[in-house]
């Protein structure tokens, strides 16, 4: 029964997906907006079949991984109300963190560039997989089986909170009032998908907004009175995006970084461990240096 979870959840929301990105797709059109390219939208599609595959090929690895620090747990639950609240918050809790560090670290930056590489911003780009992340993500969750919480629960919870994701790319939600709080809003996530300096690694949230909050990564969307329009994919675009570049680019400047002649082991370490923008020499900046060269520019 617990295994059948997950697909009743696919089951259940397919539809109301094809009902949001129809919908999209004609306000879009009315509205005169080009929210939506062909090409963008099969690369969506394109990236999440890879994600879904590999995560299918490696599920065998981590759910059994789960089992064994289950069978180790420090905490028995009795299943009920608190068990399922305690385990969406310590789930989103963990999440946080393994989003913030894929920002963070160019290593793991290089896999989750995939996700941001769209120009475009709608209901679609919520598909825009890193494909590479099941290798690694189940890592930050394994503290939930030790702690008690059921490997299948674990992982049902957390395609729950993906629907929510993936509700939030979208342009036609302003704001959604009290629910701005504490929930992650389309309005958190335009922020955390704009290369505006002032927006660039902000809210990274899957579910509840509350942890950016508390650990400084936090900023609302500002009105075009306030700051300049948002623009979306990344500080430097793919210039000639395909089916390899959009997964691959970031690998390949990574090794290119790391083997350029004249380099200490710190500053080649740097380039593979240390924040996305890092350069040696000043070439390129971080999220940190944009946003003070930024404050420098208006202040």
């Amino acid at each position: 029964m617990e295994g059948l979870r997950e697909q009743w959840l696919i089951f259940i929301s397919t539809p109301i997906y094809m009902i949001l990105i129809v919908g999209e797709l004609i306000l879009s059109h009315w509205q005169h907006k080009q929210k939506y390219t062909f090409k963008d939208t099969i690369t969506n599609v394109y990236l999440m079949l890879l994600n879904a595959g590999i995560d299918v090929f490696f599920r065998v690895i981590y759910v059994n991984v789960f089992i064994f620090c289950y069978a180790h747990k420090v905490i028995s639950w009795q299943i009920g109300f608190l068990y399922w609240v305690t385990l969406l918050v310590a789930e989103d809790f963990l999440y946080y963190w393994l989003h913030r560090f894929d920002h963070e670290i160019r290593f793991f930056w290089a896999a989750h560039v995939t996700h941001h590489s769209s120009e475009q911003y709608n209901f679609t780009v919520g598909f825009r997989s890193s494909v590479f992340q099941p290798l690694y993500r189940f890592l930050y969750f394994l503290p939930l089986p030790l702690l008690g919480f059921k490997p299948l629960d674990t992982i049902f919870m957390y395609a729950a909170t993906q629907i929510w994701g993936i509700f939030v790319h979208t342009q036609l939600i302003n704001k959604m009032g009290f629910l701005e709080y504490f929930l992650v809003t389309p309005s958190h996530h335009r922020v955390h998908h704009a290369t505006n300096p002032k927006y660039l690694d902000k809210n990274m949230g899957m579910f509840l907004i509350i942890w950016d909050k508390l650990f400084n990564t936090f900023q609302p969307e500002l009105d075009k009175e306030n700051y300049e329009t948002i623009r979306y994919g990344l500080t430097k675009n793919i210039e000639n995006p395909n089916a390899a570049t959009i997964i691959f680019h970031e690998w390949v400047q990574i090794t290119k970084d790391i083997f350029q002649s004249g380099l200490s082991f710190k500053q080649r370490v740097n380039y593979l461990f240390g924040p996305p923008g890092y350069s040696h020499d000043g070439t390129r900046k971080t999220s940190d240096q944009m946003r003070e060269d930024e404050r420098k520019y208006i202040g």
